[in-house]
């Protein structure tokens, strides 16, 4: 039986993945600032429109709605009219983050995080049924996750956003922000959690800077697991899988 699997329209990373990305899965696209998270997020969605028609929904925990559209534009990505057409969603759900301390629902009194998650979750899967989205970009993870301290509970954080992810059938990106560098990096915790980590940075190579993408973990298929170069142009990010860095 073959995989059933969601290119990314991104050539380059989809030979990486065998042809995509499995469907229904959530992955992390990692990498430290300026690297072009939000960037392959947006075109995964993008493509999806253009060439699946699969509606996406992008919720964002940080960047307005007017500033995302107008980074976008440099790549020719409408985003304005594709939401006219009903192909694509925005979730600003950076108020969530701003809730008080405590929340009363009905008579029950619910944390400040706790609430955060319940309404992120419950808004998502709304506007999924709303909007029939197949494609979900969460941008970016560490403003919501890291509301809390311990690491267990930002397990379980984690793990309930994912769960409802899962539940919406949709195949999923989540951003993270890492701060470190080199293929030898440590993995974070949520990477042990995902079902797929694409790591995006930029190395010296000699005296150049190289973008490098690379597949460290993708369950349910084989991937290229060797750093790739990767370069962002007018089309948006664009992936060599042939070319090796030494």
């Amino acid at each position: 039986m073959s995989l059933d699997r969601v290119p990314t329209g991104i050539a380059g990373l989809d030979k990486m993945l065998e042809g995509g990305i499995p469907r229904g899965r959530i992955v992390l696209v990692v990498g430290p600032p300026g690297t072009g998270k939000t960037i392959l997020c947006t075109q995964f969605l993008v493509n999806g429109i253009r060439d699946y028609d699969e509606h996406g929904l992008f919720i964002s925990l940080e960047e307005s709605k007017p500033h995302l559209y107008q980074a976008m534009r440099r790549f020719r990505w409408d985003l304005n009219e594709l939401e006219k057409e009903g192909k694509f969603s925005f979730l600003d759900a950076s108020p969530i983050r701003h809730a008080p301390g405590e929340v009363r629902v009905g008579k029950i009194v619910v944390g400040k995080r706790d609430f955060s998650m319940l309404s992120l979750i419950n808004t998502m899967g709304s506007m999924v049924s709303a909007s029939n989205a197949k494609r979900i970009v969460v941008d970016p993870l560490a403003v919501l996750i890291y509301q809390y301290s311990d690491i267990h509970e930002r397990r379980n954080a984690f793990l309930d956003l994912t769960q409802g992810l899962s539940g919406t059938g949709a195949t999923c990106l989540i951003t993270m922000e890492s701060h470190s560098s080199g293929l030898e990096k440590d993995a974070i915790e949520e990477e042990f959690l995902a079902h797929g980590v694409i790591v995006i940075q930029r190395l010296m190579i000699g005296k150049s800077l190289v973008r490098v993408m690379q597949v460290r973990k993708m369950r349910a298929t084989a991937a290229d697991d060797q750093p790739r170069p990767y370069k962002i142009d007018k089309d948006g990010i664009v992936v060599f899988p042939d070319e090796m860095l030494f």
